[in-house]
């Protein structure tokens, strides 16, 4: 299954804070789309076909602000702010059903340079794995759903294949004795020489169903087979 790239969207003021957290993203095919989008827009993300939002909180107000949006739009979102911010008094609190917006202070650094675009790096890929991961979940489990249903039809048209083929058999004999009877009109051989070959088609359709089910017999039993051979073969040593 091939997924498809992950988007990033970087809200932000500052075209450098954009080149920070492109710059420190690993190049690999597995690395996603960034689009940037002014951080006067941000009210406009409800609904926004992203993966992941990046925001940079340049004041008290935007951070809070920001993070309310962010936590509304329903996406994984990394919000950095400056050290200031985190000194200011929190707004009055909000409801949400989705709180995945984790928050990067600046103050975290190594030496003089500041650490925040490594880790939001690190924190942006492990969030948008987690996301591919539960999407592949999903998938197998779509898959492995549908299998069962058709798994489920499958032993009722095996179940069922005994009854019809007898049914069949009574067919075909009746039919071919309707075409060997002498003095019947033309056109009752004729519509008795079609039910014919309609149940002979019937016949040999249930006969590729009977050999289908033999190869699937078998092929479930190898498996076991092999599995069997390999302890054997590893009691041998």
């Amino acid at each position: 299954m091939r997924l498809t790239r992950p988007t990033v969207l970087i809200l932000s003021t500052n075209p450098a804070f954009a080149r920070e957290i492109a710059a420190h993203w690993p190049a690999d095919p597995n690395a996603p789309e960034f689009t940037v989008l002014d951080q006067g827009l941000f009210r406009e993300l409800a609904g926004g076909n992203y993966d992941l939002a990046i925001a940079d909180a340049t004041s008290s107000e935007t951070r809070f602000a920001l993070k309310q949006v962010l936590a509304a739009a329903g996406k994984p979102a990394i919000l950095i702010h400056s050290e200031d911010s985190l000194n200011s008094s929190p707004p009055p609190q909000f409801t949400t059903g989705y709180d995945a917006v984790i928050e990067l202070g600046d103050r975290v650094r190594q030496g003089e340079k500041p650490f925040w675009p490594a880790m939001a790096s690190l924190l942006g890929r492990e969030i948008l794995r987690r996301a591919q991961a539960e999407a592949r979940a999903c998938d197998a489990e779509t898959v492995c759903e549908a299998a069962q249903n058709e798994a489920t039809l499958g032993r009722y048209i095996s179940e069922m294949r005994h009854n019809v083929n007898n049914a069949l058999t009574s067919l075909l004999g009746n039919a071919e004795l309707l075409t060997l009877e002498a003095g019947l009109p033309a056109n009752v051989v004729a519509q008795a020489e079609a039910i014919l070959n309609m149940a002979l088609r019937l016949h040999e359709v249930f006969r590729r169903l009977a050999s289908i089910e033999k190869e699937l017999s078998v092929a479930a039993r190898q498996p076991g087979k092999e599995k069997a051979q390999g302890h054997s073969a590893a009691g041998g040593w």
